[in-house]
């Protein structure tokens, strides 16, 4: 039995069976590339859901850590820290906002969302205790906790989790008169993904970001973005919002803010919607911790900078040029995203999405597969255009497209 043998073997016998990872053990990872315990290099294309869009490994962000293991790593939210005000306030300001409420995971910062929203559309909006509804998008995909999984309308993630949890309608993504519809007095928020990710990376028609902007802000109601997999740099901008000039009421961040090393999430929103919050009514032990905002504090001084953000746009442009020239030829069906992101529809005739990464697996590549049919490309924003063409001609490989 090979070491990768071995390591899938004793993880299936001794974890739940929650995910279906590729057959591979990987044992170090640098930039955009990770080796197996067998030695054998892949080019990451996934890069941990955008967890880590500044590649792994990343010296800043490693130094960061390090130091601050050095000093503090928890003091719970009992106590200050040195490190917390600094986070706050710069990650206020890159978000354009005044407030941020730090979690841990993004199903914790979405949870947090939908408290926020519901207690702010009570206190400030007036709504009648119980009422307020949240208004979300088909295919939506914001978390596993029950809560999240409640307006799922994948039936994997949903299906045996009830009961489920009122106060939520769902309308079909991009529609703006079904949207318009939904909202009444009671609503006191809607919650969208910029562009949606688990999907298929699903971009909205051009226009609906900015006209969902128009109906919230005319009917008094929030607009909360989840940016945890388009946000901070992925699509070229360092929020998927930008790309229509939209800046929403509230900002629900998390992946790419703990550069891959920690958990790092947040809510960011303005004083009138996060200032509903008393002490004891939310809260997280872990949540905003010394060594959280030590690695997210260097996260932010990287975005600041523009350089991921052009690099995304820049590659971006290349990446979906070159996936363009596929679709029509009978492998691939269509291709969606924006910067260093994109979802691929296989051809069935080539396969199913499965088949295609276990092909690219074999090749030296590593994508994922979401819905049958489709495979998702997010490799690490540091990724060199060589390595990028490099991948992109193994899945024309896969894809029997070479030339």
């Amino acid at each position: 039995m090979t070491s990768t043998e071995r390591g899938i073997a004793a993880a299936e016998a001794h974890s739940a069976h929650n995910y279906h990872p590729l057959p591979v053990v990987v044992a170090t990872a640098e930039g955009a590339w990770m080796t197996d315990v067998e030695g054998r290099r892949y080019l990451d294309m996934l890069a941990g859901y955008s967890a880590l869009n500044f590649g792994h490994g990343n010296r800043r962000l490693l130094d960061a850590a390090r130091a601050q293991l050095e000093r503090v790593t928890l003091t719970s939210r009992a106590f200050h820290h040195d490190r917390f005000a600094d986070f706050c306030t710069q990650l206020a300001e890159l978000c354009g906002m005044e407030l941020v409420l730090p979690m841990n995971t993004g199903a914790e910062a979405v949870e947090t969302a939908v408290k926020t929203a519901r207690k702010w559309g009570y206190q400030v909006k007036g709504v009648p205790d119980g009422r307020a509804k949240i208004v979300v998008a088909d295919h939506n995909f914001h978390g596993r906790t029950t809560t999240i999984v409640s307006f799922s309308t994948d039936p994997e993630a949903r299906a045996d989790f009830g009961p489920y949890t009122p106060g939520f309608e769902i309308v079909p993504y991009g529609d703006l008169a079904a949207m318009e519809s939904a909202l009444d007095d009671t609503t006191v928020a809607v919650l969208l993904e910029p562009i949606q990710g688990e999907a298929g990376v699903l971009v909205p028609p051009p226009g609906y970001l900015a006209g969902v902007r128009e109906l919230t802000r005319s009917r008094n109601v929030l607009f909360i973005a989840d940016e945890i997999q388009s946000g901070l740099g992925r699509t070229g901008r360092t929020f998927a919002c930008e790309h229509e000039g939209v800046v929403p009421d509230m900002y629900v961040l998390g992946k790419a803010l703990g550069g891959g090393v920690v958990p790092v999430s947040a809510v960011v929103s303005s004083r009138e919607v996060l200032g509903v919050f008393a002490p004891g009514e939310h809260g997280s032990t872990f949540g905003g911790n010394p060594l959280a905002c030590a690695v997210a504090l260097e996260v932010l001084a990287m975005l600041r900078t523009g350089e991921f953000q052009q690099q995304a746009m820049e590659l971006g442009e290349h990446l979906h040029s070159e996936l363009g020239l596929l679709v029509g030829g009978g492998a691939v069906d269509a291709v969606r995203g924006r910067g260093l992101w994109a979802g691929v529809d296989i051809n069935p005739s080539r396969g199913t999405g499965r088949e295609i990464s276990e092909q690219l697996m074999e090749r030296g590549v590593l994508v994922k597969d979401t819905h049958g049919a489709t495979i998702r490309l997010a490799p690490p924003l540091v990724i060199s255009k060589e390595d990028l063409d490099w991948g992109l001609d193994q899945l024309r490989g896969v894809l029997g497209a070479e030339g």
